[in-house]
């Protein structure tokens, strides 16, 4: 019974080997599903190092983004329509604020700062800085008195 023997301590060695590996993965499994699971809680990063996320050109978001840079301030989306030259009806109201507030929501390059008003993270940002135009106006004569 030597041969036969043999083959069972060959079968309890591969049996155990096997045991081995199948701990071996779900070690490996366990460990995947704590980076993924810890990858959720990690902020999502912008698309671009600079913050500046690129739009079609030609699009009329892109057309958007270009006024609103060019105007240096948030613009109302009536404001937007006329300065990229659409007709400023509701159904362009509509479907333009409705894009500009799908970037908002994901915090990509438009801010709402009020009711239909858009501006440009990249904006804020500078203001943040001390780095962004400002107007620089007087104040009232009155100011500061009773």
């Amino acid at each position: 019974m030597g041969v036969r023997e043999e083959f069972q301590k060959r079968i309890e060695r591969k049996q155990q080997e096997i045991r081995d590996l199948e701990t071996k993965i779900r070690e490996a499994n366990a460990y995947l599903q704590a980076l993924l699971d810890s990858m959720k809680w990690l902020p999502r990063e912008e698309s671009l190092s600079n913050g500046n996320q690129l739009l079609r050109p030609g699009t009329t978001l892109a057309k958007a983004q270009e006024a609103i840079q060019k105007s240096g301030h948030p613009m109302h989306v009536a404001d937007i329509l006329k300065a990229i030259g659409k007709p400023t009806d509701k159904k362009n109201r509509v479907s333009l604020g409705g894009s500009l507030s799908g970037y908002v929501r994901r915090k990509e390059i438009f801010t709402r700062p009020a009711p239909n008003t858009f501006g440009l993270i990249e904006m804020e940002h500078l203001a943040a800085n001390g780095l962004a135009k400002t107007e620089v106006s007087e104040l009232p004569k009155n100011f500061g008195t009773v």
